[in-house]
């Protein structure tokens, strides 16, 4: 009973120091991860990630590198490179949460959303699905056929850009000061930010699309409805129901699209949350302020961001592009977009109306042609029940009962003759009864 007590503590002790050696590793101070405002190291391999901080690390990014799929990056210059990333890659490099990859997957194919982050935008409009930075553009499956007109627009219109702002460095000094524009630049246009220009193209070419869709269903509609018209038939009918089919699944794309842009239309702040160049420059400007020279940095990496008229001074256009509560310009942007999907929206609504006038048509069609059967039916019933007469008396005296009609000689063609005529005057009354009961058409 005594050495109890003191085996207990010695085992006690004895696992102390075992224990402090297993959790002196793990309780060691380790430099925190240096994370990169800009990108993520890039491995030639496709992986998008280069593995670091112990073998766990790597073999995890292995294993996730068979998911990697194709995107294309575009920065504001045009200048383009197609890379394939793994969703790590994807949330490292645009900082973005890993729910928002989901909406560009497959299971969201034909829904449409845009999203605003605090560093990119998530835009999944048809088949446009991308990532939109304030220096750069990652699109995903460049290569389909309907997204390759967007890549095309894109770049061209990047490059462009590009080079009209390398013509227009004479404007900035190289104290950072703004100068006014030449007086040949004064009717040149202000110039939307890189992601607004981004969003504007993919708009144009959803739009375009499903314009062009709408004109096929058009095309294909409007004689298959006047044939179904003209004659009502089983093949005419599957083909209106085919064509009903493609027009509600255009109708619910369009209205998606148009659901999203009101949807942020009406909420100020999700428009604001999208300026994502202006939120990268409050940042620059954040960064600047201890030197003492945000001002100046500020009106130095905006020259290309003109506003409305060349006469105005660079403190007013900074001022405009930093204020949070300005929207304007993605406001209008919107609003142009929205009626265009509305004209679209109308004019699949107006190849609905014409199929439910036509379905209307064939319906008034088809119950004309059933009453004109049930009247058929009752002259063949007030027929039938004439007939039945005659052929009751002819059954009555077709028994053998003793008659003196029997003996009787040329009385059978009389006879005959009478009942018939009395069948067909039965007939008429109830025919002509049933015509001034308008039972029967005329």
């Amino acid at each position: 009973m005594g050495k109890g007590p003191f085996s207990f503590r010695r085992s006690s002790s004895r696992r102390r120091p075992k224990k402090v050696v297993q959790s002196s590793p793990s309780l060691s101070p380790q430099p925190p991860p240096q994370i990169s405002t800009s990108s993520p190291p890039i491995n030639n391999n496709g992986n998008g990630l280069v593995g670091g901080g112990g073998g766990g690390v790597v073999g995890k990014v292995k294993k996730k590198a068979g998911g990697a799929r194709l995107w294309m990056r575009l920065d504001r210059w045009g200048q383009s490179e197609l890379l394939e990333w793994d969703k790590n890659a994807i949330i490292r490099r645009a900082a973005i949460p890993a729910r928002d990859l989901r909406i560009l997957g497959p299971v969201f194919s034909h829904s449409s959303s845009i999203l605003a982050r605090e560093k990119a935008m998530v835009v999944n409009l048809e088949f446009i699905k991308a990532i939109v930075t304030a220096e750069e553009v990652l699109l995903l499956d460049p290569l389909r056929q309907e997204v390759i007109p967007f890549v095309d627009q894109l770049r061209k219109l990047l490059a462009k850009t590009g080079s009209s702002q390398l013509e227009n460095d004479g404007n900035v000094s190289r104290g950072g000061k703004w100068l006014p524009v030449s007086e040949a630049a004064e009717g040149e246009q202000y110039e939307l930010p890189f992601e607004f220009q981004v969003l504007e193209n993919a708009l144009e070419v959803v739009c375009m699309y499903l314009d062009s869709s709408v004109a096929d269903l058009e095309r294909d509609a409007y004689p298959v409805l006047d044939e179904l018209a003209r004659n009502v038939s089983t093949k005419n009918l599957e083909r209106v129901r085919s064509l009903k089919s493609t027009l509600t699944r255009i109708l619910a794309r369009v209205q998606k699209v148009r659901d999203e842009i009101e949807h942020l239309l009406d909420d100020n702040e999700d428009m604001a949350q999208l300026y994502l160049t202006r939120k990268w420059m409050q940042n620059q400007q954040f960064d600047a302020l201890p030197g003492g020279v945000a001002s100046n940095s500020t009106t130095a990496i905006i020259p290309h961001l003109r506003r409305l008229s060349s006469t105005r001074s660079g403190s007013v256009v900074t001022s405009n592009l930093l204020d949070d509560n300005d929207i304007e310009d993605l406001e209008m942007l919107l609003e142009a977009y929205f009626m265009q999907l509305d004209r679209t929206r109308n004019r699949i609504l107006s190849v609905r109306e014409y199929i439910d006038d036509t379905e209307d048509y064939v319906n008034i069609q088809l119950d004309n042609q059933r009453n004109e059967l049930i009247q058929f039916q009752l002259t063949l019933t007030i027929a039938s029940f004439a007939i039945a007469v005659e052929t009751l008396i002819a059954g009555l005296f077709g028994m053998n009962i003793p008659c003196t009609l029997y003996k009787t000689d040329g009385v059978f063609g009389y006879f005959v003759g009478g009942t018939s005529a009395g069948c067909l005057l039965l007939f008429l009354l109830i025919f002509g009864y049933a015509k001034w009961k308008k039972l029967l058409g005329s």
